[in-house]
């Protein structure tokens, strides 16, 4: 995971889970570009964001889909 990313994201280039709905604010906000993704708090998205490199979150997404964050 990178701290500063090596490109650019604005709020327009966020986007929201369709499973997060109902008013509640319980997810988190993704924005995927050619070079990295960066996701923050939907609930705060004025706090930390997180960037990673476009291999970071394929073996991401690839461990949540083979399930292996349950415990």
């Amino acid at each position: 995971m990178k701290t500063k990313p090596n490109v650019r994201f604005s709020d327009g280039d966020f986007r929201k889970s369709s499973f997060s709905h109902g008013g509640k604010k319980v997810c988190v906000q993704v924005a995927i570009k050619r070079g990295g993704v960066a996701v923050r708090d939907s609930k705060d998205p004025t706090k930390t964001t997180l960037y990673f490199t476009p291999a970071e979150w394929r073996a991401f997404t690839a461990g949540v889909k083979a399930d292996e964050f349950n415990n």
